[in-house]
């Protein structure tokens, strides 16, 4: 097997792989949370060889999603001081090590959206000098307000304000990228990549597009490789001139957690009878949510507490009649919770990660559903950084700032917070201890007077009140039964909301464990 340059493609253990890493690069790394397409073995080696040998380090990390499972794997292996001098993540909480690093003022560290940062690689890879685009106008991410930097030793601007025909936009600065690690399934002898046991496509192509053109390595872990030219062209995802080095882990698996065909779209999940979910505020609050999306509509489920939207549809029959999405590329079907949230089983298509940022970004989608740290009276979320810790915006700004309607989902108070459900209506058995409706939020990942300027539908649902965005801030719209305005809500709020003239008793059926009947409603629709 032959590179660009005509010498052959090395297969390389991980270890040696990572000799080719130099100091100071640019190493971009592809994956998702849980496992998902994360060149693990090429990460562990290049943590080893830092505690070995110090070297190479002064590395500046590009990854666009959050990689490992909020804890000890994934990027976290790579929080050692020297080995890292800058990162710049879409994501940050799946990785806390390296996440405190940036909080303590130890790395250099920026937060930029997902999506612009995959199309970024694209513009990379074409050589071109970044992307102009409205995406995180109105947000921290704006130069006006911190220009996604995430403490005080981060100076560099990576983003730009600029006007076109009186348009405002940013402009994002294209980062060349001299080493990149990526994923696939099989090799070919001459370094032919295909991704059919993956979860995901994400950017992959596009980041070793970006480091060859630049000149970079691409290294690429595998877990199996075939004679030449035996890949079906149709399942290639990476061409050969791309790819400087294999590694083959034979015991590499889709997830953390082991393979499962159903992820990789091989089999088809019998969903049969479902089980109903037990009923607590959780899946309350995803109950209420679903009814905000219609047959036909696409729509997109963030992580959170909002990822439970899928299975409720599933409960009521009704999964069928809409499209939910996924920013890491599935299209359709039955999402994974938590750390895993991309594995999709039964999902109809998959796109590659930058493509579906793209019908993101052009206002394709009719509804979205996405979890809320805090909100304020104007309208303005934070997701990012609360309570003392940087976690990192993921897809939120692309997707919350261009959908035609947002359905923020989230819990009243926090830490603490229990209830129970008799008769049709909700108690409060004990009230968290920390509000997350307050005065004004200390940095803005979602901006609601830009929301409203926009003509945005903008609704938050909580477990014991709705609430829509008007221009004149805030409107209290329903109230849970069973719950008393002033002392269950306006007695844990920071701010006083506009009250609608008439208040709706959010509807009996959410706070019952039987199935709600929502797919008798849809077919009189």
């Amino acid at each position: 097997m032959r590179n660009r340059t005509g010498t052959r493609v090395r297969q390389l253990t991980a270890d040696q792989a990572i000799e080719l890493v130099p100091i100071g690069a640019t190493l971009a790394i592809c994956g998702a949370g849980g496992g998902v397409v994360e060149p693990t073995a090429l990460i562990q080696a290049l943590a080893r060889r830092y505690e070995n040998t110090q070297q190479p380090g002064d590395l500046t990390l590009y990854h666009s999603t959050g990689m490992g499972d909020r804890g000890e794997r994934g990027m976290s292996v790579l929080a050692k001081p020297g080995l890292v001098r800058r990162a710049i993540g879409g994501h940050w909480a799946q990785s806390p090590r390296l996440a405190d690093m940036a909080q303590n003022n130890e790395i250099e560290g920026y937060n930029l959206p997902q999506g612009v940062m995959s199309q970024l690689l694209r513009a990379a890879a074409a050589r071109q000098p970044g992307i102009l685009t409205h995406v995180g106008l109105g947000t921290f991410i704006d130069p006006r307000q911190t220009g996604g930097k995430l403490n005080k030793v981060t100076k560099e601007d990576l983003v730009q304000l600029m006007f076109i025909d009186g348009q405002e936009y940013l402009f994002y600065k294209t980062i060349p990228i001299d080493v990149a690690f990526i994923r696939g399934t099989t090799a070919d002898a001459d370094g032919y990549i295909s991704m059919e046991d993956e979860i995901c496509y994400l950017d992959n192509l596009a980041m070793a597009q970006a480091a060859h053109n630049n000149g970079g390595i691409v290294i690429c872990q595998v877990e199996k490789m075939v004679k030449a030219r035996t890949l079906h062209p149709r399942s290639v995802r990476i061409p050969g001139y791309l790819v400087d080095a294999l590694v083959v882990v034979p015991e590499q698996t889709q997830l953390y957690t082991g393979t499962s065909r159903f992820f990789s779209g091989d089999f088809i999940m019998e969903e049969g009878e479902v089980e109903p979910l037990p009923l607590t505020e959780r899946k309350l609050v995803a109950r209420r949510a679903l009814m905000e999306i219609g047959p036909g509509d696409v729509g997109n489920v963030g992580v959170g507490i909002a990822d439970g939207i899928g299975v409720i549809a599933r409960e009521e029959g009704v999964n069928e009649d809409f499209t939910l999405t996924v920013e890491t590329g599935p299209v359709g079907g039955v999402g994974a919770q938590g750390i895993f949230f991309g594995a999709t089983a039964n999902m109809q298509a998959l796109m590659d990660m930058p493509s579906q940022f793209d019908f993101y970004d052009g206002g394709g989608l009719n509804a979205s559903f996405l979890s809320f740290a805090e909100f304020d009276q104007v309208g303005n979320v934070n997701v990012h950084r609360f309570n003392g810790k940087i976690v990192g915006t993921g897809g939120f700004i692309n997707i919350s700032q261009n959908s035609k309607k947002v359905v923020f989902c989230g819990t009243l108070t926090a830490g603490g917070l229990k209830v129970s459900f008799a008769d049709g209506a909700l108690n409060i058995d004990s009230e968290g201890k920390f509000r997350k409706l307050i005065a004004k939020v200390p940095e803005v990942t979602f901006n609601g007077i830009d929301a409203v300027r926009r003509g945005q539908e903008i609704v938050f649902v909580t477990e014991r009140s709705v609430f829509r965005l008007t221009p004149e801030g805030v409107e209290l719209c329903e109230v849970a039964p069973g719950v008393d305005i002033e002392r269950d809500i306006l007695a844990h709020m920071d701010f006083t909301p506009k009250m609608a003239p008439t208040i709706k008793t959010m509807d009996t059926r959410l706070f019952c464990p039987e199935i709600m009947g929502i797919k008798d409603e849809w077919r009189n629709k």
